[in-house]
């Protein structure tokens, strides 16, 4: 099976995880929560599948592009 990229959208800091390596995901569903200029934002999964990795956690910086784990598709 295919392993999807989760790609950051902003430069920011991790703030929240939301879901933990194994959960199995639906598209859209809410990975982790970025910080970026006092704003929240969503990082969502790319489709739906099983998280089976995240590269991240809670403080950590992160660049625009960044792989953030990956979801087996």
């Amino acid at each position: 099976m295919p392993q999807i990229e989760i790609i950051s959208p902003v430069t920011g800091t991790v703030w929240k995880i939301e879901r933990a390596v194994g959960d199995t995901v639906s598209e859209g569903d809410v990975i982790m929560i970025l910080e970026s200029m006092k704003m929240e934002i969503p990082v969502e999964a790319p489709e739906s599948g099983v998280l089976t990795s995240l590269s991240v956690e809670p403080g950590n910086s992160v660049d625009e592009d960044q792989v953030l784990g990956r979801v087996e598709a």
